[in-house]
């Protein structure tokens, strides 16, 4: 007899916590799941530092490629515009970015980090470095190695026959 709502949880269900929805997908269900923690960790260091969880992506591009156009930064996130826009917005009033108009194109827009911006660089290293520890304890050099191999083939998989997957930076 299948359990009620109001029946206590079956053994099985005990045994396993995957929604009943997910019992096809439970590595997908792992992954998601690893990947909200990831990020909810993330966002408590970065908040540290003055970022919320994703601005650290921007300004390490900032960092690594200098002054580039909102819209190459835009493609090289992978993020809707308005998403993008949103995020140098608060940067900016926060003042770690600059924008303004690109002299080769008074259209098009150039983002660059400035000092302040600059400053964070170290503090965003520290805390990459913390969250790799944190999230890899327990793992020998072996286990990060191959893991890291099965991430870089998932998502290969993932990014596979589509045009709109963002480079790997």
């Amino acid at each position: 007899m299948p359990d009620t709502p109001s029946a206590p949880p079956s053994e099985a269900a005990r045994r396993d916590p995957l929604p009943s929805a997910a019992q096809g997908g439970p590595l997908s269900h792992a992954l998601s799941r690893v990947g909200r923690l990831h990020r909810i960790a993330a966002g408590r260091l970065l908040k540290e530092v003055g970022l919320y969880p994703g601005q650290e992506f921007l300004m390490m591009c900032l960092w690594d490629c200098g002054p580039v156009r909102q819209s190459e930064l835009i493609r090289t996130m992978g993020l809707d515009p308005s998403t993008v826009t949103k995020m140098l917005q608060r940067l900016e009033q926060s003042g770690y970015v600059r924008r303004s108009p690109d002299p080769a194109d008074r259209r098009a827009v150039l983002v660059e980090a400035t000092d302040g911006g600059g400053a964070l660089r170290a503090g965003v290293a520290d805390v990459w470095t913390g969250l790799e520890e944190h999230t890899l304890a327990g793992l020998s050099p072996a286990e990060r190695a191959e893991l890291a191999r099965l991430l870089a083939r998932v998502e290969e998989n993932l990014c596979a026959g589509t045009d709109d997957c963002p480079p790997r930076n």
